[in-house]
């Protein structure tokens, strides 16, 4: 596919405007669209869409990591639209992508703590649900947002975009900028990230176009979106096949440790990397010839939409059943899709003409 018809498929469409984010992961979704996980969301009750807000309502947010950026960029978006709502945001959460215990047990304080909805990034897709299902048997709302869990352990999932067009889009970048020829690797987050398995399954699916014959994925490695293992990884991945034409890195925190080690590296323009990062963190590298091109979405909007989503929920203006529609206010009108899917939008990309155009 041509550069221009990339830039057509996703940045004409993009959601992607504004926020003040600064690097990381883009850490967990699935396997046929993100939307068509299997199975169906859990439900309770019959919505009323003319309901009104309720007030005072308490959301808890618990991101796969609470010192990781890209999710204090998405927590804080939720908080400024919950605030806007007269309601209350708290956040909780490990500080490591990888403690999926430490997830657990954020989730059982939350309903200990009563909270009328929570929205969280979950580590692994199963995990979680043990303590989920018993929030949701005392009332509680259950939102996943970035990163979903099994349908039947939430009410609905706010994905940062369709799967498919995440994966696909991906091996497309980089296929152009390698001629469609050549060996190629994947840095990935945590082994157990739903939504970066389930972007590769699609890389995976894209690469069985004939027009990637040439083109040949020779591993996929993870970084566990740890800036220092994600660097290691890079430079693993060279050192094992040094004819390694391009890499596809999925997640913020991984495209940045590996344009840094390619910036320094002897293969600087010769290995060609896309993937997921922030224009913020990774303008030096597009501007000093490291990297051609990269793609994300908002961060703060995905908060904002998961927010949304939890206060619908809460007064009933939803329950996440497919074909439920809802306002979100600035944001527009969303449809909540099979599984209890809501999308957020198309992913944008980004390179040397128009990075400056954005700021976060």
């Amino acid at each position: 596919m041509r550069r221009a018809s990339i830039r057509r498929t996703c940045a004409a469409l993009a959601a992607v405007t504004s926020l003040a984010l600064a690097a990381t992961a883009c850490g967990g979704t699935t396997k046929k669209d993100v939307g068509s996980e299997g199975g169906s969301a859990a439900t309770a009750g019959k919505a009323d869409p003319d309901a009104a807000t309720k007030k005072g309502l308490t959301v808890g947010f618990l991101p796969k990591q609470v010192n990781n950026p890209y999710f204090t960029s998405a927590d804080n978006g939720g908080k400024k639209v919950l605030e806007e709502l007269g309601e209350k945001y708290k956040e909780v959460g490990p500080s490591s992508a990888t403690d999926t215990s430490g997830q657990v047990s954020y989730v059982n304080t939350l309903t200990q703590q009563q909270v009328n909805a929570m929205a969280v990034s979950a580590q692994d897709p199963g995990a979680l649900c043990t303590a989920l299902k018993q929030a949701m048997s005392n009332g509680i709302k259950v939102v996943t947002y970035d990163s979903d869990t099994k349908p039947e352990c939430r009410n609905a999932f706010v994905s940062q975009a369709s799967a498919e067009d995440l994966g696909r889009t991906e091996v497309q970048l980089l296929a152009e900028q390698i001629g469609y020829k050549g060996k190629i690797a994947v840095l990935s987050a945590a082994q157990t990230a739903t939504n970066q398995n389930t972007w590769i399954d699609y890389m995976k699916q894209e690469l069985k176009d004939p027009k990637y014959k040439n083109v040949q994925l020779v591993k996929v490695a993870y970084g566990n979106d740890d800036a220092q293992q994600s660097f290691q990884q890079t430079q693993g991945l060279l050192q094992e096949y040094p004819d390694l034409k391009g890499i596809i890195s999925p997640t913020t925190v991984g495209i940045k440790a590996a344009a840094q080690y390619l910036s320094g590296s002897k293969y600087k323009g010769k290995v060609k990397l896309t993937g997921l990062g922030t224009p913020n963190d990774m303008r030096k590298y597009v501007k000093n010839g490291t990297v051609d091109a990269f793609e994300l979405w908002d961060p703060a909007k995905l908060g904002e939409l998961a927010a949304r989503t939890a206060v619908a929920l809460s007064s009933g203006q939803i329950s996440g059943k497919e074909g439920e529609t809802f306002k979100a206010g600035a944001m527009g009108t969303y449809t909540i899709g099979k599984g209890g899917v809501i999308n957020l939008g198309k992913p944008t990309v980004f390179d040397a003409k128009d990075i400056d155009q954005f700021d976060f």
